[in-house]
């Protein structure tokens, strides 16, 4: 693989990090989690293309664009992990390896919140370490296409 890019990807509401229940999400801000995603890229050779939305339909058309520049995928999907069988139908149709990232353990949340589509897609899961998290998918990536 050529590409030197990572697509990041976060879902619903992750826009409103860093007033969001910052009992469950924290205090930091999906601004400040791009720029250390980017800093930690950078560190391996890797550009970050960041996207957030609201809406499932963009994110599956960042998703499908990836195929054509982009190494590998992080990805927080917010809710749409229990729901979203969409998206994990993208992960898997452009063929890129996928690190999902949760910020809280979704696992000690509401049942609910204990599937996730998307796990069963990506070759690694992170949840519940916080803002780290996307740290660690980076350095999962930047190993793995080394």
């Amino acid at each position: 693989m050529t590409a030197r890019q990572l697509l990041l990807v976060n879902g619903p509401n992750l826009n409103l990090l860093g007033t969001r229940q910052p009992e469950i999400y924290g205090s930091t801000t999906l601004t400040q989690i791009e720029q250390q995603v980017s800093e930690a890229a950078a560190e391996h050779g890797l550009r970050v293309r960041a996207v957030q939305s609201n809406h499932e339909g963009v994110l599956i058309d960042a998703i499908h664009a990836a195929r054509a520049d982009c190494a590998g995928i992080i990805i927080n999907p917010g809710a749409y992990s229990h729901t979203s069988v969409a998206i994990a139908d993208a992960l898997t149709g452009v063929d890129l390896p996928v690190v999902e990232v949760h910020l809280s353990n979704i696992h000690r949340r509401e049942a609910f919140r204990h599937h996730s589509y998307v796990s069963a897609v990506a070759e690694v899961v992170i949840a519940g370490a916080g803002p780290r998290g996307y740290v660690f998918a980076v350095a999962h990536l930047a190993g793995r296409l080394s």
